[in-house]
């Protein structure tokens, strides 16, 4: 673990994340929203932005969505500091080619680059486009061998290898190493199969939003696996709702609620196109009547005063928690709340 917690935002590459109904919050993931707000998060002092991977918009195709790759090798130009993270499913690039474009961005960026490995869970993203969508473990067993890859890839290495999935006969890349080993390779998912691929082959895992307890749990039980890569560290995703008192900030998350439940269509319409196996959406729906935001949202618990927020933040970076990816509605404006109430508090 960090001596200091790192902090990062989501990229809006979809819009919003608690509600796509907020008068106070732009349904905007246009290039030029996203470019203004990373530049502005990094000017604050966040460490981090991931950027989504979806090639449609997962909750409204007629909505606009920010590709993820080409965006980030943009930001890595625009930014100086920032660590730039595209999340990648293996399923929509060939492990050489998916390698090749990370080294380039991590050579514009000067070793700020990583890739956030996650194995999907919208059926239509792939199945519209004619792309295979394996039952969930066949997934993980193919991002497994595809991530294997990637990594000897990134590293520079000549590399012949024969398996299930793929084949690559004396394939060497550069410019390879000219910062640092390789990208940062991080890793989302809870189920077993992904538990056991970041002990395998990430430095760090990321955990939905859930409360501090179940994260201890997590952490323990990964915590406890031989990891190829050095000792793993964690990552959590939450939604943040900040105010000068606790009873001001549970009347923003009630808001948020409220509005929230105007886009029931768009949820019942994600779901449907959902793999039933993914851990996210099952906790998800079990917590669904009293959070908002995407990936746990607000059921991190980062609700509340100032000292509240600070608190809990404490709390999980204590429990294991390096890098804390947040979520803001509205985002600008929280963003900036953020950087100056909470970051000063816990920095």
């Amino acid at each position: 673990m960090a001596d200091a917690p790192r902090f990062g935002i989501w990229a809006a590459v979809h819009g919003s994340r608690a509600a796509h109904h907020d008068p106070d919050e732009p349904d905007d993931a246009s290039w030029e929203r996203n470019r203004a707000l990373v530049l502005e998060a990094e000017a604050l002092g966040f460490d981090s932005v991931l950027v989504a991977q979806h090639t449609m918009n997962p909750y409204d195709e007629n909505r606009d969505q920010l590709e993820a790759w080409t965006a980030a090798a943009a930001l890595a130009a625009l930014t100086r500091r920032i660590e730039i993270i595209a999340a990648i499913k293996p399923g929509l690039y060939h492990p050489v080619v998916l390698a090749k474009m990370a080294l380039q961005i991590e050579h514009v960026s000067g070793g700020r680059f990583a890739l956030n490995l996650v194995n999907a869970w919208n059926r239509a993203e792939f199945e519209r486009a004619g792309l295979p969508f394996p039952a969930h473990d066949d997934r993980y067993a193919y991002g497994r061998e595809w991530i294997a890859l990637v990594d000897r890839l990134m590293r520079g290495e000549r590399v012949t290898f024969a398996g299930a999935h793929f084949q690559v006969q004396d394939y060497q890349l550069r410019p390879a190493g000219t910062d640092r080993p390789r990208p940062r390779i991080y890793l989302g998912g809870e189920s077993e199969p992904a538990r056991a691929l970041a002990a395998d082959h990430a430095d760090i895992w990321f955990i939905n939003g859930q409360p501090l307890a179940d994260v201890r749990g997590l952490i323990a039980d990964v915590a406890s696996r031989p990891a190829a890569n050095g000792p793993l560290r964690y990552g959590l995703s939450a939604f943040v709702i900040a105010r000068e008192t606790d009873a001001a900030a549970e009347a923003e998350h009630d808001r948020l609620l409220a509005l929230a439940q105007r886009d029931a269509a768009l949820r019942a319409n994600t779901r449907a196109r959902t793999d039933t196996a993914s851990v996210m959406f099952a906790k998800t729906d079990a917590a669904a009547s009293r959070h908002v935001g995407t990936n746990g949202g607000t059921a991190a618990g980062l609700v509340g005063s100032y000292e509240t927020v600070a608190a809990r933040i404490r709390a999980f970076h204590a429990a294991g928690i390096d890098l804390f990816m947040l979520q803001f509605q509205p985002f600008e404006a929280e963003m900036r709340r953020f950087a100056e109430q909470i970051l000063p508090r816990v920095r």
